[in-house]
């Protein structure tokens, strides 16, 4: 059984972010909805190409949140459909979509009045030093 090991909100988060960009994961954006949310203080959204890659992104975020902050999401939604998965870990909701969900659904915009937390993607660090 996984041990929570105290991190914050936001570690945990960012440990969802650099899980998601190791599996290709694009377009990572970090949403503080702290101010407008009652249920939850963070939405990480990512976007996956299809639905063998939305199951690596699911898998990798919750096996680095259990290695790393000793946590587990508590339900998974969607996750069988692919067009659209979300890992509920009660501070921070993770949402992964594929192109045409994200394009469709929008939730950066719904929220767009919560603040972003900057996340630079390794993936676009390594492409820009060649």
């Amino acid at each position: 059984m996984a041990q929570d090991k105290g991190l914050s909100s936001l570690d945990k988060v960012m440990i969802a972010a650099r899980a998601a960009d190791s599996k290709k994961a694009t377009d990572i954006l970090i949403q503080d909805v702290r101010e407008l949310v009652g249920i939850t203080d963070f939405f990480v959204i990512v976007t996956a190409q299809n639905n063998r890659q939305i199951s690596a992104v699911l898998d990798a975020i919750e096996e680095a949140e259990i290695k790393e902050a000793g946590v587990k999401p508590f339900s998974v939604e969607g996750a069988q459909e692919g067009f659209w998965a979300l890992q509920d870990y009660g501070d921070f909701v993770v949402h992964v979509f594929q192109p045409e969900g994200r394009d469709y659904y929008r939730l950066e915009e719904i929220w767009n009045d919560a603040p972003t937390i900057p996340f630079v993607s390794e993936n676009e660090t390594a492409s820009e030093e060649e």
